[in-house]
């Protein structure tokens, strides 16, 4: 057994280091996936995995871990961006800003707290932030404020210390982390005297005519539309919509904008839920028919094309001819799970799912030309998800000088790439940047990235994490942690209820969005039966994950 301790006592070579890293990880998710009263960890165990190691004297060489943490970090925020991307900006459209600013609330007031703490306490700014993220459930927060204390502090030593105090107060903090939120979610249901079934119907009746797709069947009874083109309707409409089909007699085919409208002719539209009552008043009555299933008795089918050939996106569609040159009608584009109407100007990405009506042959034909490649799908684009990091990175390392903060401010390795990430997977396809990482390719690079990061966190924390639990501020440190993590859910969860008039199912999508915790959303689904929290989780996710990452750098600028 020579060999084993010779390895175990090595701390300087790679096959130990290894051994560390993937024992962490490996028994820390295992851990994780325990629940402890309906509650489990997830992937965050691995963090106290790495302190329980560490505390053994089992550490790493500081510049490996450190490399490793950084790298891992940059993984996982730019998967993140990727990720959400696509919703970033429309999440700011209609109820959703309205969600958007109650989350502001919430973190803004986290802000404030942890800032008021500091100064009553006498407790580093630099511990608070730690102390915050932990306290929000926040690990790219946490990762983007040790880059700026990097920045900040250019003593190794001093430097040293405070990154270990940082991850330290992160750590003491998580646990109430995740479990306060799901407390104030409790709390909340017995203070509003919450019927979750009369809570579930207020929600559906509320959200059912949300911003979701949806299909009708208008028959053409307004005399003034009777032997006009069909293209007149969006002259009067100043919304997108798209005709699928018409019904003209007992035929059923794809029309172009040049078909002519005749009374009694039935139309199978595809718009946004909101405007639907706008096309009825101007078009006719809706009427209960399945053109779908009758159009399938002509040849008339629906299909789903993906985009996997550079002709289909290196141009709009306008200037492909989809209707001259094929015959059919793209109804609807699918990106990166959100659904949209396209018009003419739109440029397709590669990845776009395309929902195609016509003939069976003519969408075959266009199947042909826009790739349709299962396996181009599963081809992972390593070159352009490392130039999209190196451009993140470069952003990340630009300084930028404001009046009144010490060193010029930096949007770090967390925020540099998280940015670009959002811009590359939101615009990248107008300028024909190939973006497309598959969901599963996607979360696979970003679960290695975070867990990585945690890994490298615990291990370089555990001296701290156990002297300042038995020997210092640790249960103090908890205590700012309770406050953190329950003033301002609280504070949004009142707002929200007594203002904007939220019922419970979307405040604890909100809370848990707001935190970025999938545990406490996988909670409130549980409790409301439903995956109706989940609607509002994913509203608020994209931009709290922006401000939690910017907000412990901001804060570190300001007060450090």
């Amino acid at each position: 057994m020579n060999w084993l301790w010779d390895l175990l006592s090595n701390h300087e070579s790679v096959a130990y280091t290894v051994l560390i890293y993937s024992f962490v990880i490996s028994v820390g998710v295992a851990l994780g996936r325990i629940k402890f009263f309906g509650i489990s960890f997830g992937i965050t165990f691995v963090l106290f995995m790495g302190i329980f190691v560490s505390h053994f004297g089992y550490v790493i060489n500081e510049h490996i871990l450190h490399f490793i943490k950084e790298f891992g970090l940059i993984l996982f925020v730019y998967t993140i961006g990727l990720q959400v991307g696509p919703g970033f900006f429309s999440s700011f459209k209609k109820e959703g800003l309205t969600l958007n600013l109650l989350a502001i609330i919430i973190v803004v007031t986290g802000g404030i707290v942890t800032v008021a703490i500091h100064y009553i306490s006498g407790t580093s700014i630099s511990t608070m932030v730690g102390i915050m993220s932990g306290a929000v459930t926040n690990t790219p927060g946490l990762g983007a404020a040790q880059q700026t204390i990097k920045d900040l502090v250019v003593d190794h030593s001093e430097n040293s210390s405070i990154m270990q105090t940082l991850s330290t107060g992160y750590a003491i903090a998580y646990p109430f982390g995740v479990i306060g939120i799901i407390f104030t979610m409790l709390l909340m249901k017995k203070l509003f005297h919450v019927d979750i079934i009369a809570e579930t119907r207020l929600n559906q009746l509320k959200h059912k005519t949300g911003s979701t797709l949806q299909k009708i069947v208008v028959e053409v009874t307004n005399p003034a539309l009777v032997g006009k083109e069909l293209r007149v309707l969006w002259k009067i409409m100043k919304f997108n919509f798209v005709v699928s089909r018409v019904k003209h007699d007992e035929g059923i085919f794809t029309p172009d904008k040049k078909y002519v409208l005749n009374e009694g002719d039935k139309l199978l539209i595809v718009s946004s839920a909101e405007d639907m009552e706008a096309l009825e008043s101007v078009i006719g009555k809706r009427i209960k028919i399945d053109l779908s299933s009758e159009g399938r008795k002509q040849n008339i089918i629906s299909k789903k094309i993906n985009v996997t050939k550079s002709y289909a996106y290196s141009k709009r569609l306008g200037e492909l001819g989809i209707r001259d040159k094929y015959g059919v009608t793209i109804s609807r584009v699918v990106r990166a799970g959100v659904e949209f109407i396209p018009d003419r100007n739109t440029k397709l990405q590669f990845g776009d799912t395309l929902v195609v009506i016509g003939e069976d042959a003519n969408i075959i034909a266009l199947a042909k030309d826009f790739g349709n490649s299962k396996k181009q799908l599963g081809i992972p684009h390593i070159a352009e998800l490392f130039l999209g990091i190196l451009i993140g990175v470069l952003v990340g390392s630009i300084p930028f000088q404001f009046p009144g903060i010490p060193v010029p401010v930096k949007l770090g390795l967390a925020g540099g790439p998280l940015i670009i990430a959002i811009l590359i997977s939101r615009y990248g396809g107008r300028i024909s940047v190939t973006h497309y990482v598959s969901s599963s390719a996607n979360l696979m690079v970003r679960e290695i990235g975070i867990v990585l990061f945690l890994a490298s966190v615990g291990l370089g924390a555990g001296d701290t994490f156990w002297k300042a639990l038995t020997e210092g501020e640790g249960l103090y440190w908890m205590l700012y942690g309770v406050f953190i993590t329950l003033i301002p859910l609280i504070v949004g969860a009142l707002v929200g209820r007594f203002f904007f008039r939220l019922n419970f199912l979307e405040i604890c999508g909100l809370m848990a969005g707001a935190s970025t915790d999938p545990p406490a959303l996988a909670f409130a689904n549980q409790s409301a039966g439903s995956d109706a929290p989940a609607i509002t989780y994913a509203t608020v996710y994209p931009l709290t994950t922006f401000m939690r990452i910017m907000g412990a750098q901001l804060i570190l600028l300001l007060f450090f």
